[in-house]
């Protein structure tokens, strides 16, 4: 799966990723069932779909972490929940209601979008909630803000 233009998940799965992100390693289906308080049977066939497009990989009995595709595409998703809730940070939010905020509709925001957000913000290096990356190419865009 290529980040196009970044709204090709459902918000659950962007969650499931930025949790595998965040963990930084391999973890098991019980570990996100905990996590998101929702069925190991429901963490099984998500994480089916997810291997299926190639974004993780799941060996029985050594658990489930990020393909090289999905880490790209996680290390994209993780930025655009950043610019955005730093976006909303500048209108008043507080830092722990613009991360919530940002958490309700990120999966609909397009790469575009978050492009020029970034553009006119100036290509910030930290958010909210941690550092900003850019090697999703929105340095070398020729996009006017």
């Amino acid at each position: 799966m290529e980040i196009g233009d970044g709204c090709g998940l459902s918000p659950r799965k962007v969650e499931y990723l930025k949790y595998l992100h965040g963990k930084g390693g391999r973890v098991r289906t019980t570990d996100i069932a905990r996590e998101f308080s929702v069925d190991p049977s429901t963490i099984t066939k998500t994480i089916t779909e997810l291997c299926a497009a190639g974004l993780v990989a799941h060996e029985p009995y050594h658990g489930i972490g990020l393909s090289d595709e999905g880490r790209r595409y996680t290390e994209y998703i993780v930025k655009r929940h950043r610019i955005l809730s730093l976006m909303l940070t500048h209108y008043g939010f507080s830092h722990e209601q613009a991360c919530a905020e940002a958490s309700r509709f990120e999966s609909f925001v397009t790469k575009e979008a978050i492009d020029r957000i970034c553009i006119a913000m100036g290509h910030p290096r930290l958010g909210v909630c941690g550092a900003i990356t850019h090697d999703d190419g929105c340095l070398e865009s020729g996009m006017a803000p």
